[in-house]
């Protein structure tokens, strides 16, 4: 969403944007011997879904893009894993948490319909 409410359609900017909302959030959890493997966990899943984005739009191929798009949607959906995990170690983690998990799920329905409507293009 930017901010004017408006869904954001741009996908390499939305998963910038994700991930930087996902590190945002990092910085403010206090590291203990349980939520600092989590955060670390969140935060490479949650910024590798742009990264793979960005590898995707420049695809040499259909078969390495749609490869790439079922990476976004599998980082995607670790990212809301890791955002469970999160707030069941850290339950005050929950507020900040609960708009990255909707996000989480928006990109990974996104993902998925675009993997499944590339899967003919095959070639």
């Amino acid at each position: 969403m930017t901010d004017t409410g408006e869904r954001q359609f741009d996908l390499a900017e939305r998963t910038a944007i994700f991930a930087e909302r996902v590190i945002e959030l990092a910085k403010t959890v206090r590291l203990t011997a349980v939520s600092s493997p989590l955060v670390k966990q969140l935060v490479r899943a949650g910024t590798s879904v742009g990264a793979n984005y960005l590898e995707a739009d420049e695809a040499g191929s259909k078969k390495e893009f749609r490869y790439r798009i079922s990476l976004c949607k599998r980082e995607s959906r670790e990212s809301q894993y890791w955002l469970r995990m999160l707030v069941k170690a850290i339950p005050e983690a929950a507020e900040p948490s609960r708009e990255l998990w909707k996000e989480a799920d928006e990109l990974t329905k996104i993902f998925g319909t675009i993997y499944r409507r590339s899967k003919g293009n095959e070639k």
